[in-house]
């Protein structure tokens, strides 16, 4: 068994994450910054670390003698300006990397997102070949390919790094899904040109089992895509998460001209663009298989409002 590092831990997808190493026997370390994302993950049997995710000072001597690093932290509010972006995603992600490196960890996982392909055209088919985008008007976008493409080529000989890609992550307390219904109860959603365009989506645990393959089988320098393999019409996918949480009401449509001007960059893009991705990399070179079905989601989600399920933090 391995001894792990994680930033984000007591995020929607670290907690999943943590619960996963932890349940396979691995010994897992996770930087947090207050007595709450502590206690999260101290309560799924990992070690907290107090510490600032750009200040490795305070907590790099946790690394040592550990195997892999899992960097899921970032910046996710975007609305955030491009400074919190850049202090977050970026100063944060290079941070981590040196910290790695410097403490003779040899597998470095990052949880990427296809939000760094984003620049304004939608994503039709794209695999990992399409280019990285930090020159996206949206500051999100930007960071996040900055952020993937410190992160791949740092790639050395015993210092193995990979980016793994899921696409709109969901299951019991998305905070991504969670967020939109809140919007929807306050008025404050539309559908973009009907919301009926296609998307790729990844369940929470199949976006963990990508990262878990990218670290046990990822090639060093590498992205890959992971998704549910299961492509939606984005309407039909969240009126169900709607109808799910008890959204009452029709939710009203705009034109794509309209969000140009009410919906900010990069939301009018996931929301109002088709976004559908290609995992033959993922399947060939990690043995990627999605764990957990479609249906079989969109059940755990209704299980999990029915037992209180809380949600999680974001870092």
């Amino acid at each position: 068994m391995a001894q792990v590092f994680v930033t984000g831990g007591s995020g929607f997808i670290g907690q999943v994450l943590v619960r996963r190493l932890v349940g396979e026997g691995h010994t897992v370390r996770a930087l947090v910054r207050s007595e709450r994302s502590a206690a999260a993950v101290r309560a799924l049997g990992a070690v907290p670390v107090h510490g600032d995710l750009t200040a490795p000072d305070g907590w790099r001597e946790e690394l040592a003698g550990g195997e892999a690093v899992f960097h899921l932290a970032a910046e996710t509010d975007i609305t955030a300006d491009r400074e919190r972006h850049d202090e977050v995603t970026v100063r944060g992600t290079t941070a981590v990397v040196e910290a790695a490196r410097q403490a003779g960890v040899s597998r470095f996982v990052h949880c990427g997102s296809e939000a760094a392909l984003l620049a304004g055209d939608p994503l039709i088919d794209a695999d990992e070949s399409a280019s990285l985008r930090p020159d996206s008007e949206a500051a999100y976008c930007a960071t996040k390919a900055v952020a993937e493409k410190t992160v791949l080529e740092a790639s050395a000989p015993g210092f193995a790094t990979v980016s793994v890609r899921p696409r709109f992550v969901w299951g019991p307390g998305s905070i991504l899904v969670e967020g939109l219904v809140a919007a929807a109860r306050a008025g404050q959603f539309a559908w973009i040109d009907g919301g009926r365009h296609t998307t790729d989506v990844t369940y929470v645990d199949n976006a963990v089992e990508g990262l878990m393959r990218g670290w046990q089988h990822g090639c060093s320098g590498n992205a890959y895509f992971v998704t549910d393999q299961h492509r939606v019409v984005l309407r039909e996918f969240l009126q169900r998460q709607f109808d799910t949480y008890g959204v009452s009401g029709p939710i009203p449509e705009t034109d794509a001209r309209t969000a140009a001007h009410d919906v900010p960059v990069p939301a009018r893009w996931f929301l109002g663009q088709p976004c559908t991705l290609r995992t033959d990399k993922a399947v060939a070179e990690l043995g990627y298989r999605p764990l957990i079905s479609h249906t079989d989601g969109i059940d755990a989600v209704a299980k999990s409002l029915t037992r209180g399920a809380p949600s999680g933090d974001e870092a």
